[in-house]
């Protein structure tokens, strides 16, 4: 085993390269604290929409600033497409792959990802009930704005199965780099996760101890269930059970992403479960929200947790706390909880969310001096270094340095100027990064794979862990926030 650390990583590795260049996108973002908007003029798709002459807006126009007012939005697509490919095309080089192939990868990349990001807002394929009034509709597919991956991962699955079943080509290879996006996209959570949970902690006292309850339920409760439900009950390889134990007790793709990089997982295993993920919290979102409005709306705040901890995703857990809200705060008596439920919902899942660096890291130490340590051997502690995923502690950093500006000009100042300034460009690039990603699963995986790593089994064990852990969820909700005394 190597006992040094080799310096050309940091410029050679995936791992790295998605570190830096989330940190890039991020530190270039901060200005807009003070009102300065230097990626203001990136493009995004205004899902639900109904007129195609506003489905596409410049972030940066809906804030504060005048500067982007002028831009046009197609002017705008081609900007965000030339900055990522001009930056991501740089780091290829660096790590020794062909210009020319990627360039060419990128560009087919993100034309198929946009374009159908674009084609699948619209309203009647993903809008949610408690937005129908708004768009003057009366019925669409409810999977909300997450959702619209599902449809991304599904055309990638029809283009890579039906249109090239033999063999996907070369140049579509090169651009589906799933692990690099979702990497990326990863370090940019952090930013989402700095600035919310800062919102959060402003709120009364009494919901954000409670909702502390969701680091124990999620790591102590959920992963050890989920793990042993996976590996003893349907006989998954270790690898497997881990990772999926991670995305459906956590955070979905995130944790699932993290864990599988902590310990060596490869590439199919975090994109199968990645996949499975996202298909069942498009379930559990049009579901769910309608049963806790029903079961629950005499404890509203029980409603909210309940989705928080028990809907996978972070936009499918905050799509469906906006539901149950919507549903709940329109019934005869409960008016007062409008926005209470849906930011207990996200409250919860952003306390479920800030741990995930920390969990990678103890699974790293966990496989390198256990797992995987032959009888007699000595691990180097170096190897831990190795085996960590980096792109982790851009996770960490960007929402340690958001803490360390609300500390410092106090929680509410700053968590105001982050969600109207910082989080809404980096949220645009994480998002899309995450449609990257989608897209990427979809044309690399190849329905005979599913058969030879035995996908079915994987997906009853994913329900049965996720049909406990809703209903522990459940219980929680119930024993902690209920009959707490409505918002004044």
């Amino acid at each position: 085993m190597s006992k040094s650390i080799s310096w050309s990583s940091l410029w050679k590795k995936e791992d790295w390269w998605a570190l830096w260049i989330g940190l890039l996108i991020f530190f270039l973002s901060l200005p807009g604290y003070y009102g300065v908007y230097l990626l203001g003029w990136v493009p995004n798709v205004n899902a639900p929409w109904m007129d195609p002459l506003k489905s596409v807006v410049v972030v940066g126009q809906s804030t504060m600033t005048k500067a982007y007012v002028g831009l046009n939005p197609i002017l705008s697509i081609v900007f965000f497409y030339l900055f990522l490919l001009a930056i991501l095309t740089a780091a290829a080089k660096a790590m020794g792959h062909s210009v020319r192939r990627f360039v060419a990868g990128f560009t087919i990349m993100f034309i198929l990802t946009f374009g159908f990001w674009w084609l699948f807002g619209y309203a009647y394929f993903n809008a949610t009930p408690n937005q129908y009034a708004k768009l003057h509709i009366t019925w669409s597919i409810p999977v909300g704005k997450d959702g619209i991956l599902i449809y991304l991962l599904i055309i990638g699955l029809l283009i890579s199965n039906l249109v090239f079943y033999k063999k996907l080509p070369t140049v579509l290879e090169t651009g589906a780099r799933t692990e690099w996006y979702i990497k990326t996209a990863i370090v940019l959570l952090g930013a989402l996760v700095g600035a919310t949970s800062l919102s959060y902690m402003s709120l009364a006292v009494t919901l954000v101890e409670r909702s502390l309850i969701a680091i124990v339920a999620a790591y102590l409760i959920y992963w050890p269930i989920s793990y042993l439900v996976s590996r003893r009950l349907f006989k998954l390889d270790t690898k497997w059970a881990v990772t999926l134990a991670s995305g459906v007790s956590i955070c979905g793709v995130s944790a699932a992403i993290a864990t599988a990089a902590a310990i060596g997982a490869p590439s199919i295993i975090p994109a199968t479960v990645s996949s499975i993920i996202v298909l069942f919290a498009a379930v559990e979102l049009v579901i769910l929200p309608f049963i806790a409005a029903t079961i629950l709306k005499w404890a509203p705040y029980a409603a909210g947790a309940w989705m928080g901890l028990a809907v996978k995703t972070d936009g499918a857990a905050a799509a469906s706390g906006a539901l149950a809200d919507a549903l709940i705060s329109a019934q005869p008596g409960l008016a007062a909880y409008k926005t209470w439920v849906m930011s207990t919902a996200v409250m919860n899942k952003v306390f479920i969310d800030i741990w995930i660096g920390l969990w990678a890291f103890i699974l790293a130490v966990i496989w390198v001096t256990r797992v995987e340590r032959k009888p007699g051997e000595k691990v180097p502690a170096i190897q831990i270094w190795f085996r960590f995923p980096k792109f982790v502690l851009g996770y960490i950093g960007t929402w340690l340095i958001l803490w360390g500006i609300g500390f410092s000009v106090g929680t509410v100042t700053a968590a105001k100027f982050m969600t109207g300034g910082v989080t809404p460009q980096t949220e645009l690039f994480r998002y899309f990064f995450f449609a990257l990603t989608f897209m990427s699963i979809g044309l690399t995986t190849r329905f005979r794979t599913f058969r030879e790593i035995g996908a079915g089994r994987m997906i009853v064990a994913y329900v049965v862990s996720l049909t406990i852990i809703i209903l522990i969820a459940l219980g929680l909700s119930i024993a902690l926030f209920a009959g707490l005394p409505p918002p004044k």
